[in-house]
């Protein structure tokens, strides 16, 4: 594993913007490199999915640099689409992606997850997170703002790391994880940053796949399912708001 120390539940949040706003740019290479460029292929898998539902009205939370919100704004349903972050130097990278997006249809903008007060209830089609739900201070509340948000029969999409099952692979998983992870990240900044230590012992304290669509149900949601990638490496939940 790692010596790297989690910040408390109360300092988390602080850290994680600090330090986000520290890598922002070098995020993306960062993600192509830890994952072989597989990441893409999860995020176009998340995108499909959310295209069956037709979805008018998107929220993509937690966006970073905004590579999911990219994908959702090509769709041709999409009439308004939001990307919220709040990590500004993260959203300005996000904004500048979707820059030839008309500026009524795409909105992005600085906000906290667990508080969505900018959002009125049952205002959404569907809400999208991408690697950034065990970054939360507090995983409930966040999930309960979801469920407010969404219109009855909306859509709440989270991609996520996974747990793998299989001993023998995840003994060479989390070797991969903790150690050679961080040293990519360590490349890209020309040296040693905890964020990149932060960023497998997060995964840590994160649900597996079956608690994490425990705790959706038990928040409201229904029809939880899930699709692992690479053996559970990854994984991503699909849940909907129940309908009236």
């Amino acid at each position: 594993m790692t010596d790297f120390k989690m910040p408390n539940q109360e300092d988390k949040p602080e850290f994680v913007r600090e330090n986000f706003e520290k890598i922002a740019s070098r995020y993306d290479i960062f993600n192509d490199w830890n994952s072989f460029f597989l990441h893409r292929s999860w995020k176009n898998r998340l995108v499909k999915i959310l295209t069956s539902y037709k979805p008018e009205k998107v929220l993509d939370l937690c966006c970073g640099t905004g590579d999911i919100a990219f994908r959702i704004s090509k769709l041709p349903t999409v009439q308004k689409l939001f990307a919220v972050d709040f990590s500004p130097s993260m959203l300005s990278v996000a904004t500048a992606r979707l820059k030839d997006e008309a500026p009524e249809r795409v909105t992005t903008s600085v906000g906290v997850a667990m508080d969505l007060k900018e959002f009125e209830d049952v205002s959404l089609d569907a809400v999208t997170i991408g690697f950034g739900l065990r970054n939360v201070q507090d995983l409930r509340k966040c999930l309960r703002e979801i469920g407010r948000v969404l219109k009855p029969g909306g859509v709440y999409l989270n991609l996520d790391v996974g747990k793998v099952k299989n001993p023998v692979i995840r003994y060479f998983a989390n070797f991969y994880f903790f150690k050679i992870v961080p040293i990519f990240g360590y490349l890209l900044w020309g040296g040693k940053n905890e964020m990149f230590d932060y960023l497998p012992v997060s995964s840590l304290s994160y649900p597996g796949q079956i608690e994490l669509k425990n705790i959706m149900e038990e928040e409201g949601f229904v029809n939880v399912r899930y699709e692992n990638f690479v053996f559970g490496n990854a994984t991503l939940h699909i849940c909907e708001k129940k309908k009236q």
